[in-house]
């Protein structure tokens, strides 16, 4: 079966694009800053989409029994592929509960992040890979799970010091003829070397996510999610 590639769009994207993506991903439903359950659903998606639910406003006291419902009735109003959860605060026990009740309560497909992977034997959903990474490395450790997998145009430093190397994303930046290409990494790369310091810039085209996805799909990820603000064909 070929690797799938969503685009996540918000709600402004898709009413303002035709015709749209062949795979979309809702993005994204919240917990109710006012209530117990959820807010920003959808009133319309085409068959196969992906339903998103994030925790960018904090999960606090919500029910979870009215969450699930809710999704329920828009995965099967939709008939959506299916639901990931895509929660990005650490720590919170409250979001582990949710995840293992709508993964055992849903009769849907649930996808949920690496972060409360703990908690279900559902798919799991790594963020993008570090441009130092290598993907076989990467993905090592949640083998015998299935492997979801984040795209994005990802830009990083390595700065090489005598105190040792520090490394930090940055905004992405254009290619030049200084940059030289790393097909195990899928990124590219160059370096600028001082007597006090190496510094080497990474980052990830068009190109190198498409070299990314195919190799992916090799080594059995079965999914892939990307924003389409940042990943849209031009």
């Amino acid at each position: 079966m070929a690797i799938r590639q969503y685009l996540a769009m918000t709600a402004s994207e898709i009413a303002a694009n035709s015709p749209l993506p062949p795979q979309i991903a809702w993005m994204a439903c919240h917990f109710s800053p006012y209530g117990t359950g959820l807010t920003n659903l959808p009133h319309r998606l085409a068959p196969e989409s992906l339903l998103i639910l994030n925790d960018r406003t904090p999960i606090h006291l919500h029910d979870p029994l009215r969450i699930a419902c809710q999704l329920n009735s828009l995965l099967e109003r939709f008939s959506c592929a299916g639901l990931l959860l895509d929660f990005q605060r650490p720590g919170c026990g409250e979001t582990g509960r949710l995840c293992a009740f709508l993964s055992d309560t849903l009769p849907f497909p649930v996808v949920v992040s690496s972060l409360y992977a703990r908690y279900t034997d559902s798919p799991v959903f790594l963020p993008s890979l570090p441009c130092h990474i290598p993907l076989e490395k990467y993905i090592a450790p949640w083998q015998g799970r299935k492997i979801w997998l984040e795209l994005a145009l990802d830009c990083q430093e390595l700065l090489l010091t005598a105190q040792g190397c520090q490394i930090h994303s940055i905004p992405h930046q254009e290619v030049s003829d200084s940059f030289h290409a790393d097909e195990r990494l899928h990124c590219r790369y160059r370096s600028q070397v001082t007597p006090s310091e190496a510094k080497f810039t990474l980052l990830r085209t068009q190109e190198d996510l498409t070299s990314l996805v195919s190799h992916a799909e090799k080594l059995g990820v079965t999914t892939t999610v990307g924003l389409y603000q940042e990943l849209r064909k031009q």
